[in-house]
């Protein structure tokens, strides 16, 4: 029987337990201090009802208790747009089984010599089937295996948050698995475990969006990256679902100034910050070869798909504001050039992929590259901060259209270069699309003057050029084995780069961002700007460039750009 859910849950539950005294194994310090604590979140922060919330401590978390209230969510009380968790803050065992292995929580009257005396986790989980609520969240502080999650959402998933409403769910989050031991100890809070510490935080809004939208797997992408990563830490939490695609929502303030309209479909699209796990980390050589092998075949294109999918959601993972901070931290030359570094390293995989795929992609393969630039773009939203660590946030984005744009025109393709120049992205807080090149140049500029605190660019023209033109090289051509080609290269996507520019910025005024060739325009040897003009005279409007779409398909265009952008030029007195 298929059951309609509404977008609010009309009731909160929880049972919440905590053991620190056992009768027949070793006590805790401080599981009745971490159940205590959530207890209290639960009721103050998210309005779990009083009378909702059960709180088993030591000996009243015997094994018949513990099960006793947990089936009682099975009676009439509970609804079908409930919400339920499941808190325990014990011991964990696990037992090997003929078909592997078997997970029980150890309640306070638990005899290791006595398997009866422990609690299934199987029989919590299938038990849940009773359960009329949509959502059940399972939170344990102990380690143990055997639990059958079914998946987890990949990081950048995005979900529209009324529908996960709309959605059971059964979710799990565990401290570890089998073979790793709970720190009872050296939280991030005085006084509770790593693993709750982190949750208490999480649920203080720390795991929350920029909306103050807080999901499970907002929760469990926090706990995750926090506890696997905490200094005093030798556990790795585990979760997923057991059950369902919903989500299990916390708190969703967005969802009060939407208005609830039969005629209209109203709902708030959210991004799902999960975490990464159980694939291996590849090296960079290993990506480019992937890529140069499923470029090659047709029928290899969604294995292509999804290796591009899975390294952007890695590199888009990384690049939060927890990872670069744009609010308190100093400006200065040491932060400035260790950030651009970090960017740089992070963009690593994605930059070789672009590059691949527009060098030696095919036409089928050329949406790839605006999906790369569209996603980056969409993570990059933010409201506030200071500079130039908020504009520095476009950096990635122009490591890839140069990485990209360079290694298409190593190979003639300019269908390719002008999805990496022209490629619309969303702009949220104006409500339109824009192209990438005005977006991420306009951004950029801001910061010119940040690139001379650059040791040895401190007297540059163009710092930034010229920054890019030494950092981009050696990995261009590792890959595509450019030589002295290299610097023509660079020169012709950063002449394109400025006329594109030019083309989209404004009608009334021609500019355009000049780079390393603008120093070289005067010396006939070196002007490359003047050899493409002179190759659209040759074509006209047959020339590749415009072929692709860019300067409008127009050759009278182009001719109009280039002038007024020589002139821009002329003005800047390089030499």
């Amino acid at each position: 029987m298929s059951i309609l859910y509404r977008t609010t849950y009309t009731n909160s539950w929880a049972l919440v337990i905590g053991i620190n005294e056992y009768k027949n194994v070793n006590n805790l310090s401080y599981a009745c201090n971490d159940a205590v604590a959530i207890a209290k979140i639960l009721k103050e922060t998210y309005q779990f009802p009083e009378e909702n919330v059960t709180l088993l401590l030591d000996e009243d978390a015997s094994k018949a208790n513990i099960m006793s209230m947990f089936l009682k969510f099975a009676n009439d009380k509970v609804q079908v747009d409930d919400r339920i968790i499941i808190f325990y803050a014990g011991h964990g065992h696990t037992m090997m089984g003929r078909r592997g292995d078997i997970g029980y929580l150890v309640p306070h009257d638990g005899s290791p010599d006595d398997l009866s005396t422990f609690i299934r986790w199987d029989d919590l989980t299938k038990n849940s089937e009773l359960i009329r609520a949509k959502h059940i969240l399972y939170i344990m502080d102990a380690c143990y295996s055997g639990l059958a999650i079914t998946r987890s959402l990949q990081p950048g998933s995005v979900r529209f948050l009324r529908d996960m409403l709309k959605r059971n769910s059964r979710q799990v989050l565990t401290a570890g698995k089998a073979n790793e031991v709970v720190a009872d100890s050296n939280g991030p809070i005085p006084g509770h475990s790593i693993f709750t510490g982190h949750l208490v935080q999480a649920l203080e809004g720390n795991a929350s969006n920029g909306d103050g939208v807080l999901t499970a797997n907002g929760v469990m992408s926090y706990i995750y990256e926090k506890v696997s990563n905490d200094m005093y830490s030798e556990q790795t939490p585990h979760y997923g679902f057991l059950e369902g695609d919903g989500d299990f929502i916390f708190k969703a303030p967005i969802l009060e100034n939407l208005p609830e309209v039969e005629e209209v479909e109203t709902d708030y699209l959210i991004e799902i910050p999960a975490v990464l796990q159980e694939r291996s980390i590849k090296k960079i050589e290993e990506i480019i070869e992937e890529t140069k092998e499923f470029l090659t075949e047709s029928k290899s294109r969604i294995k292509l798909d999804e290796l591009v999918n899975y390294e952007l959601r890695k590199v888009i993972m990384l690049l939060t504001d927890e990872h670069f901070p744009v609010v308190g931290v100093q400006v200065n030359a040491e932060n400035f050039v260790d950030r651009l570094s970090k960017y740089e390293n992070t963009a690593k995989s994605i930059c070789s992929i672009t590059s691949s795929i527009a060098h030696w992609g095919q036409n089928e393969h050329a949406p790839i590259i605006n999906r790369v630039l569209t996603r980056l773009s969409e993570s990059n939203e933010l409201r506030g901060g200071t500079e130039p660590w908020l504009s520095l946030r476009w950096y990635p984005i122009l490591l890839v259209m140069y990485s990209g744009g360079i290694s298409a025109l190593a190979n003639e393709n300019y269908e390719f270069l002008a999805r990496i120049l022209i490629t619309k992205i969303r702009e949220e807080q104006r409500e339109s699309n824009k192209e990438i090149v005005i977006r991420a140049i306009s951004e950029i500029t801001n910061i010119n003057e940040a690139f001379k605190m650059i040791p040895e660019h401190e007297r540059h023209f163009v710092p930034r050029s010229e920054y890019l033109y030494k950092i981009l090289q050696p990995d261009l051509d590792e890959l595509l084995f450019l030589g002295k080609s290299y610097d023509e290269l660079f020169d012709r996507f950063e002449i394109f780069l400025g006329l594109v520019y030019a083309d989209l910025y404004s009608d009334e005024r021609i500019w355009g961002p000049i780079g390393r060739f603008g120093w070289k325009y005067h010396r006939s040897n070196n002007n490359i700007l003047a050899e493409i003009v002179k190759e659209s005279e040759m074509f006209q409007e047959t020339w590749a460039p415009l072929k692709a779409g860019l300067f409008r398909g127009s050759y009278e265009r182009f001719r109009l750009i280039a002038r007024k952008f020589e002139e821009l030029i002329s003005r800047q007195g390089f030499y």
